[in-house]
């Protein structure tokens, strides 16, 4: 029992010895931080921060392995000297970036690298580089001169100036971009659409150059992605719903331009017949060219216009370029074709295929007196009507389709638009040739004499072209003339040629209901002659007709033709 009390003795004052060894190293402790305390203030005194930034590093890590419930109140005092030197080291930096001290802010900044607030000492500069720099009206080129001065200044100031930049880069778009963009955009997307595509487009397009421009400073490897991903963040809201607002609003303003158009003219536009009926009509109409349904007087109006024209087309490139500009590339092609569908409907449907509609109804029979053959000028019209359109086909939309599968049913829907058109065109060029070959019969019915041919006293007869075959051949040089203004190309040559075929059929039938006696003979050579110079008109593509001219007028002159009687 007394050697268990000896050792408990011995136990207790071991416990004694340990206890003032602690309280012996914790009084250490508190003396070499206050040591250390005061020669951080004497060296913050002497300007020497490096040096006090590295001790407090230090002692940092070291009262981070100390046991906090023995030493809270030690590393409470390290912790607040670590924060007081890194407020005092941001401030010093924030005074010499407004001072201009470059070298200065390098010190500073090369300090402050190893400290937690570092990213509050770059998030301080990025404030303060921004402050005065939106002077302009045009925030984009106050943003590129920013940059472009703030990009040199921080190669000089920080070690990793790409983190740097990247990071102001962020912030003016996160910010000033984006409350730029949402102000423009707001005010307008609900009261005034046409304003508010014009202003995406814009806004799209400066910011898609700015993020060009910044491409040429070191934001790190990947800087084209994290450019793409701050606009993405910026416009995506917007850019889902455009396509919608621009094919909304294409329509309105499309209707709108016809509709003035109509209005002007103080004309309700009639409904175009659809369905099996209008198609059977249209069939019989091909092939017996019979006018179906009342004739309509348009006063000479071709309800076409050029300014209706230029105006949609105008408003479909512009919504061509921002379709490019602000569609996705995978929904590029079917949104331009969408765009395309709505100028077949608007210019081609609408407007020249409901003229041409109206010009056929227009058209007067064969057998009219004094008929207006207006719908020549339908046709010339029309044709450069087609020529627009095929250049904006050209021009803007086959950039936009030509590598995606949306080419071959844009190529298909032009080419079945195009021969709807061409076949009521060839239409009422047909109709309207039979009404020239009408009028002609109609002048040589009422012109034409029995006793022209045969007359009762020969020997008073002068020797020249009768009344009728002047009036036809001045009514022929007259519509030869009207069809090279109102067709072009081949399609002149085509339509002269039918007209030739079937004014020498009129005037081989008109000359045959006559009989001749020879004085009258001389005259009809004389008509023959005339007629066969009227043909001239028609160039080298009648020349087998000035060639049957010739032959009848050869057998007139030799008395061979069956029709005419010689005196007794």
């Amino acid at each position: 029992f007394k050697k268990f009390v000896n050792h408990i003795e011995e136990l207790k004052q071991l416990d004694e010895r340990i206890q003032r060894k602690v309280e012996k190293l914790e009084q250490q402790c508190h003396r070499e931080a206050k040591e250390f305390a005061h020669k951080v203030q004497d060296l913050q005194r002497s300007n020497q921060i490096k040096e006090a930034a590295d001790i407090i590093q230090k002692l940092h890590l070291i009262a981070q392995e100390l046991p906090f419930d023995r030493f809270s109140d030690v590393k409470a005092k390290i912790a607040s000297k670590y924060h007081d030197l890194e407020r005092q080291l941001i401030q010093e930096f924030t005074a010499a970036q407004r001072r201009g001290e470059i070298g200065r802010m390098r010190e500073v900044a090369a300090v402050l690298l190893h400290f937690k607030g570092y990213a509050h000492c770059v998030d301080v500069y990025i404030k303060q580089c921004q402050e005065g720099a939106y002077m302009r009206n045009d925030v984009f080129e106050d943003i590129a001169i920013l940059c472009q001065r703030v990009n040199k200044q921080v190669g000089e100031v920080f070690c990793s100036p790409e983190t740097v930049m990247a990071k102001l880069i962020q912030s003016i778009f996160e910010n000033r971009i984006q409350t730029h963009v949402k102000e423009r955009l707001e005010e307008t997307r609900h009261s005034d659409v046409e304003q508010y595509l014009k202003n995406l487009y814009d806004l799209y397009s400066r910011t898609t150059a700015l993020a060009a421009k910044l491409t040429d400073f070191n934001l790190g490897s990947d800087k084209h992605t994290f450019l793409s991903k701050l606009i993405k963040n910026i416009f995506s809201c917007y850019l889902e719903s455009y396509i919608d607002m621009e094919r909304q609003y294409l329509q309105n303003r499309s209707g709108l331009i016809l509709q003035r158009f109509y209005d002007s003219k103080n004309h309700q536009k009639r409904p175009v017949g659809t369905g099996s009926m209008q198609e059977l009509k249209e069939r019989i109409r091909q092939r017996t060219n019979l006018p179906l349904g009342p004739s309509i007087d348009t006063h000479g109006e071709t309800f076409l216009s050029q300014e209706v024209v230029v105006n949609l087309l105008q408003e479909t490139r512009h919504a061509f370029e921002r379709c490019n500009k602000l569609s996705d590339p995978a929904d590029l092609p079917k949104n331009a074709f969408s765009i395309f569908l709505l100028l077949v409907e608007y210019l081609c449907v609408d407007h020249i295929d409901y003229a041409l509609e109206i010009g056929l109804s227009a058209i007067p029979s064969p057998d009219a007196k004094n008929a207006n053959l207006y719908f020549l000028d339908v046709v010339q019209q029309a044709n450069t009507i087609f020529h627009l359109f095929d250049k904006q086909f050209n021009d803007h939309l086959m950039p936009l389709i030509s590598s995606s599968p949306k080419l071959t049913e844009c190529l298909h829907k032009k080419k079945e638009v195009i021969e709807q058109m061409e076949v009521k065109l060839d239409t009422g060029i047909d109709r309207t040739l039979n009404c020239m070959i009408g009028q002609m019969k109609h002048i040589l019915v009422t012109e034409q004499k029995k006793t022209d041919f045969k007359p009762e006293d020969e020997n008073n007869v002068m020797i020249q072209y009768t009344t009728a075959c002047s009036k036809v051949c001045a009514y022929v040089s007259k519509q030869v003339e009207r069809v090279r203004r109102s067709m072009d190309g081949k399609n002149v040559d085509t339509v002269l040629t039918e007209l030739g075929v079937r004014f020498h059929r009129l005037i081989h039938e008109h000359l045959q209901q006559f009989n001749y006696s020879s004085m009258g003979g001389m005259l009809a050579i004389c008509d023959v002659a005339e007629y066969r110079r009227s043909a001239k008109d028609f160039r080298k593509i009648l020349r087998f007709c000035i060639c049957v001219f010739d032959n009848m007028e050869l057998i007139l002159k030799e008395g061979k033709n069956s029709f005419i009687q010689r005196p007794k």
